[in-house]
């Protein structure tokens, strides 16, 4: 078994362990008067970071009652931060997502977030970092490590649920001081949240050896399409992430709706479009861009609840979900079928995870010349 897949196997422990534990940290870190005085939420990062933020906006509108944005570091650090709307000291926040704690964009932030009034939360795995210090407020998603061999490294798997699962426990932090959630709701929703970890390991159950089969099927397939909406716009961009960094192939995130407008022109046919859709509130359109798909010629995968058979029916591969999901937090469980994909595409490959940094590629510095940590790092927002 490859580590990435080994790293999938241990998020339903993940979820368990982590819990109890974040859920603490966070009623620590956030005081009723930051919850009482916020008005609006920015939420920011880089590659899976950015992606997580996706996933969660529903659940700060939904549960916290906050108008949310997320965006990626370079739109809110260079184009949004000095815009903010002037509601007052401490009713603007941004959490500022980084698990290494140095990319420079997202530092560049918040530090951008506190020079323009706004409250900065510092999300991220590693304490005595630079965004860590950065942030007025910190919230840790340090987990058990799961250290790769040396000389290796794996695609974001753990760290992406833990991300997920600390926001989306933010939320309920928030709504639940505000009031738009009752205690016995707040509680609740906690459990679902726990729930999550049989909902995982369900999953997991029904795609590992359905994922193969697919990786098997699709083996001469030159690139990949993932498409959902709602927080699955997330859940479809990193899966695409998890390609291109497992096996190196042109992968695409794309909302449900736009890939309709877009991708739905594209040359080549018979492109493998994987349509991810973890709720009633957007399956109707789904299945209509699933028959788009079909009646054009692409091989069309359906990653959704199994007893979703409306959606099921049409397509040629199905990766199932576990069934009952709240749509709030599907995101973190619907990750899985495309992360399982991308490790066995790599395998059947013979793919090496990230290039094996090759081609003029290095891991110094979080990304060698792309100078993701090394990045110039401007002393105030560009007006």
């Amino acid at each position: 078994m490859n580590r990435m897949i080994e790293q999938v196997h241990s998020l339903p422990e993940l979820i368990r362990e982590s819990l109890p534990e974040f859920d603490e940290r966070v009623r620590n870190a956030l005081d009723h008067k930051f919850c009482l005085s916020l008005k609006r939420l920015f939420i920011t990062g880089c590659g899976d970071s950015h992606h997580a933020s996706l996933t969660s906006e529903l659940a700060f509108e939904a549960l916290a009652g906050v108008p949310t944005e997320p965006m990626t570091a370079l739109q809110y650090a260079h184009y949004a931060a000095g815009y903010m709307p002037d509601t007052g000291p401490g009713t603007n926040a941004v959490i500022g997502i980084s698990v290494s704690g140095e990319v420079t964009r997202t530092l560049e932030a918040l530090n951008f977030a506190r020079q323009e009034g706004a409250v900065s939360i510092a999300l991220t795995a590693t304490p005595g970092s630079r965004i860590a210090e950065a942030g007025d407020l910190q919230v840790y998603t340090t987990i058990r490590p799961f250290p790769d061999p040396p000389g290796t490294f794996t695609p974001g798997v753990r760290t992406y649920a833990a991300t997920q699962l600390a926001l989306y426990i933010i939320a309920i932090r928030i709504g639940e001081v505000r009031g738009h959630l009752s205690t016995p709701e707040a509680d609740d929703l906690r459990g679902q949240l726990q729930e999550l970890a049989e909902a995982a390991e369900s999953t997991i159950d029904s795609c590992d050896k359905a994922s193969l089969e697919l990786a098997e099927s699709l083996a001469e397939a030159k690139e990949f399409v993932f498409a959902g909406g709602g927080p699955n716009f997330g859940t479809a961009l990193f899966s695409a992430a998890k390609v291109l960094e497992a096996s190196g192939d042109p992968a695409l995130g794309q909302d449900l709706e736009e890939w309709a407008h877009l991708q739905y022109f594209t040359r080549e046919p018979a492109t493998p479009t994987f349509y991810i859709s973890t709720t009633k509130r957007d399956l109707p359109r789904a299945v209509e861009v699933v028959e788009a798909a079909k009646i054009i010629g692409r091989q069309v995968v359906a990653i959704v609840p199994g007893s979703d058979r409306q959606a099921v029916n049409k397509v040629e591969f199905v990766l199932p979900l576990a069934d009952g999901m709240p749509e709030v937090f599907a995101p973190l469980v619907a990750a899985i079928p495309g992360e399982l994909f991308a490790a066995h595409r790599a395998d059947l490959i013979g793919e090496t995870f990230f290039r094996g940094f090759g081609g003029g590629r290095s891991v110094e510095g979080g990304g060698g010349a792309s100078r993701i940590r090394t990045g110039q790092l401007l002393p105030e927002f560009p007006r």
